[in-house]
């Protein structure tokens, strides 16, 4: 298969390694099977044809212009190192950026399958190759994709979200969760093999990673729900009452809600209570059925069903894996922040 990994100045260093490591691991790998599959022909592009190409951190990465390199089987959008979504939104829009965009539709009009994680993901967004199709993106930069990609059915909880022709993955990390998939998707038997060898587990999920608070800050009435969500969390959830409060109407905070996060806002405070749980959990010894009161729910048995669908996990595992750390205590604590 013939891979071309799209890199531009301030590309992030870790999402670029992990894709190029990934995919060569499974290449070199590939000769341990019965039925190996094709090679990985695996080369760096960059738009406008500069030879080189500057990471965020500082390192230069030889490359060829799309056009050298040849046809493509795939395109790969690594994530630009862009701290803020202000200022990624900016960049993705501009004339700076034109370049990228024109070498992702280049690829998709020639028959090339796509592929991006963390902030390529907006790539593909301004491209508009995600347009009606459900994708992913990194949880922190997803207020700001659903805003501007409202065409989108984004699934930020997913860690990748596979469709015909175009693969997203989550935030930074996520690169190898992408790569990997990508193995997967021409041989299941050489995906495994190369997670074996580089020591990755299966992460289906970006939802125990998500901090709820962050993405509540980046809209007014949002951050003022979760505030008061979190001042009140052993109470019972009333909506209208909590929309008067905040001097708007329940339709408004529905609304608003939904267009930030994506969900209802019952489903974010279940996410509220559902973090503290976990955090309650890893540091007191409380009982289980004391941790759920505390969160606002009657008895244990809803924070343990909330874990396993939420979280894919269980009491007993987040506060097993929190022990075998050394970090557990016996004195209970718990503060909200108000």
């Amino acid at each position: 298969m013939r891979v071309s990994v799209l890199v531009v100045d301030g590309v992030f260093d870790s999402g670029l390694a992990a894709v190029l490591d990934v995919l060569r691991t499974a290449d070199a790998l590939r000769g341990e099977l019965p039925t190996p599959p094709p090679r990985w022909r695996v080369r760096c592009v960059a738009p406008g044809g500069r030879g080189q190409v500057r990471t965020a951190a500082g390192h230069t990465v030889d490359t060829v212009s799309p056009e050298a390199a040849g046809p493509t089987d795939l395109l790969v959008t690594p994530g630009i190192w862009y701290p803020r979504a202000e200022e990624l939104t900016t960049w993705v829009a501009s004339a700076d950026a034109a370049p990228a965009r024109e070498a992702v539709l280049r690829a998709r009009s020639e028959g090339a399958a796509l592929a991006a994680a963390c902030a390529g993901t907006f790539l593909l967004g301004e491209a508009g190759v995600l347009d009606g199709r459900p994708a992913t993106t990194s949880w922190w930069l997803a207020p700001a994709f659903r805003r501007r990609y409202p065409r989108v059915a984004l699934d930020e909880s997913r860690m990748v979200v596979e469709t015909p022709g175009v693969t997203t993955a989550g935030a930074a990390l996520a690169h190898l969760d992408l790569a990997l998939a990508l193995v997967r998707s021409a041989s299941p038997a050489l995906a495994e093999l190369t997670a074996r060898y580089l020591i990755l587990d299966s992460r289906p999920s970006q939802a125990s990673y998500a901090i709820p608070g962050h993405l509540a800050r980046t809209e007014p009435l949002v951050d003022a729900f979760e505030r008061r969500l979190r001042g009140r969390l052993e109470q019972p959830l009333r909506l209208a009452e909590t929309a008067r409060e905040l001097g708007v109407s329940e339709r408004t905070l529905q609304r608003t809600v939904r267009a930030v996060l994506g969900v209802t806002p019952v489903r974010f405070a279940q996410q509220i209570r559902l973090e503290q749980a976990v955090h309650l959990l890893r540091t007191t010894d409380l009982p289980l059925d004391a941790v759920a009161r505390r969160v606002g729910y009657e008895n244990g048995t809803t924070v343990a069903t909330l874990l396993r669908r939420r979280l894919g996990t269980t009491p007993g595992a987040v506060r097993g894996a929190q022990m075998e750390m050394g970090h557990s205590t016996s004195n209970p604590s718990f503060t909200s922040r108000s």
